[in-house]
Parts: structure tokens; C-alpha cells; sequence
């Protein structure tokens, strides 16, 4: 019995050995080489890179990343960042929560580490906004120290490989087996090959199975589904919003949302509500509404566009500032406030 389960832990390592060379010659043969974070690798820019692909496609985040390493190439740089600058530079990209994130942990970073961004594991993921697969990555990516990962194409790779349903596969029977499939000798490329299988080839529905360099282990192989079960759609929370978006001939009111809500940091033309007695004072010129769509809710945004000869103090108690219309890409703004901005 003893020596039955040693042949078989014997059989499954050479298994995932042989796993884990098929995916690194992969990705050197056929890997994403052309991401702009896989060039000039550094723990800097593998960390952004790993922030912003959080619950955000690769397509999406490249304009961003390149805009954002433009403005912040090293971490020197971004040390010398305010929030608004970082939340400038993110605007756009959503979940808005990340961005904040990176400010805490560059400041952590600037006060704790000199500057430099840690190289213990454990350091890494106390920083604000790392799990324990962002700091995996970029143990194995920047420093070359293999740890395991385990995002959602990961998760799928993994469970499809082994003919487990991952619903019902332990998140904790995952990690395990993430770890065991590592290769130790180029885990850059592993972790790399690994990600951009479940992204390219391995997807959730319509694999290519025929294009992986593993299938001929895979115990799913082929045998996938081709169109994904039907979900039942659940409608988003409808969010109504009122806002009053006050302007001179050079410059534009803008308050900064101090509430723990969507948008939390940004700047925002003032609630109507809230400058109800002000309001009189100017000119309204437009009147529109606004559908916006976010992941899990949808925004119906009410916006009245005003014009002042002159910048006013505004009676609130809210953070507010009167910021010139060229300086407007300095301020992080919610996307669809800053389409209107950019018509005006």
C-alpha cells in the first residue's frame, strides 16, 4: 500500500514536471513577449502592471499602463506623487479602490523601505491592495523566486487540467497544487506561460485545445463544453445621481468625493442638493442625462451644466476647487464626467 501511493506521488510529479516544461517552451515560443510590463521588468513595474490587470482584460490595461509609466517611470517618481496625481493617471480604468491602493503602499514603501520596493514575500503582501497571488507574481516575476499564483486563469488551467470541477475544488486544494506545478528553473516564463494559456487558449468557453502544448495530459482536453450554461441574469442596482457642473470662460468647480462610495477620491461636480442656495448665482446653459455602466450597478446621472462670469465661494463643507480647464487632466475624474468636460 505504502509503496503503491509512493509510485503514484512518483507518477504525479513527473506529471507536472513535464506540465510546467511544456508551458514554459510555450511561452517562449508563443508567449505575450510584446506586454509593455514584460519589457524592462522591475518589482515597480511588474507591481503597477499586477494592480491594474486585478478584474481588468490585457487589452484594456496597455494604454493605461503605458500613460501611467510615462507619468511614474520609476518608483522614485512615483513617490513624489500626490493622490490626485495617481487618481489622474488612473482615471478611466475603473475600480478606482486600486489606485488608492497604490498611493497607501508607495508611501509605505517611501517611509518603511527607503524607497525600494520590498523583496521579502511577506513584506510584499502586507503592502495595501496585494493578495497573496499578486505578491506570488511578483516574487516570481521580478525577483525570480518562485511562488505560486492563482487569478482565475490560473484556477481554470489547473482544474481543467486535472478533470476537477472547480466549483467544488477547495481553494486551499488549489494553492496546493499551484505550488507543486512550478518550475523552479525558469518560473518567469511558467508564470507568465501559465497565465497567458488561461487567457488565450485555455478560456472559459471555446477552448482551443488543439493550439495547447499540454493537452496531451489535460484529462479535459476536447472535452469542454463549446458555449458556455446560460446564467441567470440578475439586474444591476440603478443609481440616480444629481449633479450640477458649474463653469467660468477658463475654469471649472469641481468637488472632491470624501464619501465611501463609487468614485471615492475623485473629483465630481457638486451634488444639486448641496449648492442649492448657490446656484441662483449662475446661468444655466445645458441640461442632459447620462447612462453609465459599471460592473456590478448603473449610474443615471442628471447634469446640469451652469456658467459664471467669475469664480465664487461656494457655502459647503465639502473639499472644492476652482481648477483651470488646461489643468483638468491633473485630477482624477470618473470617465464619463470627464467626456462632457472634454466637449465643453
Amino acid at each position: 500500500m505504502i509503496n503503491s501511493q509512493f509510485q503514484k506521488k512518483i507518477s504525479l510529479n513527473k506529471r507536472y514536471q513535464l506540465f510546467s516544461e511544456q508551458i514554459v517552451q510555450w511561452y517562449l515560443d508563443d508567449g505575450r513577449h510584446d506586454l509593455p510590463w514584460r519589457k524592462k521588468v522591475t518589482p515597480y513595474r511588474i507591481w503597477i502592471s499586477e494592480i491594474m490587470l486585478q478584474q481588468t482584460q490585457v487589452k484594456t490595461v496597455i494604454p493605461y499602463f503605458k500613460n501611467f509609466i510615462t507619468k511614474f517611470p520609476s518608483q522614485k517618481k512615483l513617490s513624489q506623487a500626490s493622490e490626485d496625481q495617481i487618481m489622474a493617471a488612473w482615471s478611466g480604468l475603473g475600480f478606482y479602490r486600486r489606485a488608492r491602493n497604490i498611493f497607501a503602499a508607495k508611501e509605505i514603501i517611501k517611509n518603511n523601505y527607503r524607497n525600494r520596493f520590498p523583496k521579502d514575500f511577506q513584506q510584499i503582501i502586507e503592502l495595501p491592495g496585494i493578495g497573496k497571488s499578486t505578491a506570488g507574481a511578483i516574487m516570481s516575476l521580478a525577483y525570480l523566486d518562485p511562488h505560486p499564483i492563482l487569478d482565475g486563469n490560473v484556477k481554470r488551467v489547473i482544474s481543467r487540467f486535472l478533470k476537477k470541477e472547480l466549483d467544488l475544488i477547495k481553494e486551499a486544494e488549489l494553492w496546493k497544487l499551484s505550488k507543486e506545478m512550478i518550475n523552479r528553473d525558469d518560473c518567469f516564463s511558467y508564470t507568465q506561460g501559465i497565465m497567458d494559456l488561461g487567457a488565450t487558449i485555455c478560456s472559459p468557453s471555446n477552448p482551443s485545445c488543439g493550439e495547447c502544448p499540454i493537452s496531451s495530459q489535460c484529462l479535459s482536453a476536447f472535452k469542454v463544453d463549446a458555449v458556455k450554461k446560460n446564467k441567470i441574469s440578475v439586474a444591476k442596482k440603478v443609481i440616480s445621481m444629481n449633479l450640477s457642473l458649474i463653469q467660468t470662460e477658463k475654469s471649472l468647480l469641481l468637488a472632491k468625493n470624501e464619501a465611501s462610495s463609487i468614485w471615492k477620491n475623485l473629483w465630481l461636480p457638486f451634488n444639486t442638493e448641496s449648492v442649492k442656495n448657490d446656484i441662483k448665482k449662475f446661468k444655466l446653459i445645458a441640461d442632459q442625462k447620462i447612462n453609465h455602466e459599471l460592473t456590478h450597478r448603473k449610474l443615471e446621472i442628471n447634469l446640469r451644466t451652469y456658467v459664471s462670469l467669475k469664480e465664487l465661494k461656494i457655502e459647503t463643507n465639502q473639499t472644492y476647487k476652482w481648477i483651470k480647464k488646461d489643468r483638468i487632466d491633473d485630477y482624477g475624474l470618473p470617465k464619463p464626467i470627464s467626456n462632457v468636460i472634454k466637449e465643453l
